[in-house]
């Protein structure tokens, strides 16, 4: 064979292998094109149907009948079972009220509603409030993770200094039923106890009376806008009054919700998120901008890289099922529907093993255990369950220098009997260290 045909055979293996690499790659995100590539639109901007504007909100009772499906999806997941009433089904009850402490403020029979179950569950208790009818919240909790009560103090939280600290007098129309009832964020309005239908596609009154007329699709929107739906709960928060009022200003009414959203609006007009200055601890946040308690997923992901990148919460979450979640995810196949050993996106290593420097069938191979370490708890008395949505690996050099406690490393996490600095010393040595660490982290052991 001449030395001609020799490189042009070598030419035409070298293209279709790097076409075939490239084809692999761009089939993965082809699905995914569009949603990426779409221009940006104002925040400011309203993107509910102009029908929907005068609709009103009527349970999802009225969905299923055409979205049968869907509705069976939703039915089974968690967020229905968010606010349940105790009359209807004894069994909704988590807590062993055998054991209730005797300074109790209430009794199971006193309680109309559960809040929760899955990690915690509270107790609201219909009370007159400034003479309004209302609920309020007993003074203990029932935590599911430890199997124990423990006293709860709500007024504890942001909005301490805008309600009386006295459950008695802390409503829960002001606090929790924006984001636990359907309808009364934006009506205050219990239409619905949970989070239904119309708590992600708005009021579907005019969809009902003519399936022509649409009800809002975040699957439609930009990325940015689409995460929307999630953010105005998953995200903490702070009452958007207080760019022109003080707290104090608020006492009696300060909202932990976006009063007036609805699905569609534009939440930046309704929604101020929890502050966070990086490279500053709070309460809520770690100096990395890791959150500390559940409900940040929020205001960890919009600094992600998956965000800036176009990526949202339904790419990887069914808003139906909301699968998968932190207990059942579905291990790497979920991250591998976009990212591939070699690809341009990553990992760059060409196997499992060579990423992890782990066993593939080893906890330390699993995306999550490293990208979204479990670094918040639900209570203050919760093991760490709540998983962290930045996806950066941090280090335990990072871990340290940020002053996180070193059970949040996912490093620690699993080599509990190495030091920290040693744990550093073998990321080093598999070349993965930074110019930041090389120069600037602080040793600490």
């Amino acid at each position: 064979m001449s030395v001609k045909k020799v490189v042009a055979t070598v030419v035409v293996v070298v293209v279709f292998v790097f076409s075939f690499l490239a084809y692999e790659q761009v089939a993965k995100l082809a699905p995914f094109y569009k949603q990426l590539t779409q221009p940006r639109v104002s925040l400011e901007k309203n993107l509910q149907p102009k029908k929907q504007l005068d609709a009103y909100y009527v349970g999802s009772q009225k969905c299923k009948k055409c979205h049968e499906e869907k509705f069976s999806q939703w039915s089974h997941s968690r967020h229905p079972k968010m606010i349940q009433e105790i009359r209807k089904d004894s069994n909704v009850v988590v807590a062993d009220f055998s054991k209730l402490p005797k300074d109790a403020d209430f009794t199971l029979k006193d309680a109309v509603y559960t809040i929760g179950g899955k990690f915690k569950q509270r107790y609201m208790i219909p009370a007159e409030i400034n003479g309004t009818k209302d609920y309020r919240l007993g003074n203990y909790q029932w935590n599911v993770q430890t199997g124990k009560w423990q006293h709860f103090k709500p007024w504890k939280y942001w909005y301490k200094d805008a309600y009386p600290h006295d459950n008695m007098e802390f409503p829960t129309s002001k606090t929790c039923d924006g984001c636990h009832f359907t309808g009364y964020m934006a009506k205050e309005k219990r239409v619905e106890p949970g989070i239904a239908c119309e708590a992600c596609h708005g009021p579907g009154s005019e969809h009902v009376a003519d399936p022509e007329s649409k009800v809002f699709l975040a699957s439609l929107a930009d990325p940015v806008r689409q995460n929307e739906v999630c953010l105005q709960c998953h995200m903490r928060n702070r009452d958007y009054r207080l760019k022109k009022h003080t707290i104090r200003e608020l006492y009696g009414d300060a909202r932990d919700y976006p009063l007036g959203y609805e699905p569609g609006k534009a939440l930046a007009d309704y929604k101020l998120p929890a502050p966070f200055l990086p490279g500053h601890e709070t309460k809520e946040f770690y100096a990395n901008g890791m959150g500390k308690k559940n409900r940040t997923q929020g205001n960890e992901y919009v600094h992600s890289m998956m965000a800036k990148h176009g990526i949202t919460c339904i790419n990887c979450h069914n808003p139906h099922t909301l699968e998968p979640t932190a207990q059942h995810n579905s291990g790497n196949a979920l991250c591998m529907k976009c990212h591939s050993f070699g690809s341009l996106i990553g990992p760059h290593q060409k196997s499992l093993e060579a990423h992890t420097h782990h066993k593939a069938s080893s906890k330390g191979s699993l995306c999550v255990e490293c990208h979204m370490p479990k670094v918040g708890r639900h209570t203050g008395k919760s093991p760490l369950t709540v998983r962290s949505h930045m996806f950066g690996f941090v280090t335990p050099a990072q871990t340290l220098a940020y002053g996180m406690p070193k059970e949040t490393n996912a490093c620690f996490a699993c080599h509990k009997d190495k030091s920290m600095k040693a744990l550093q010393a073998d990321l080093e040595k598999w070349g993965m260290v930074d110019w930041d660490k090389r120069h600037f982290w602080k040793e600490k052991k």
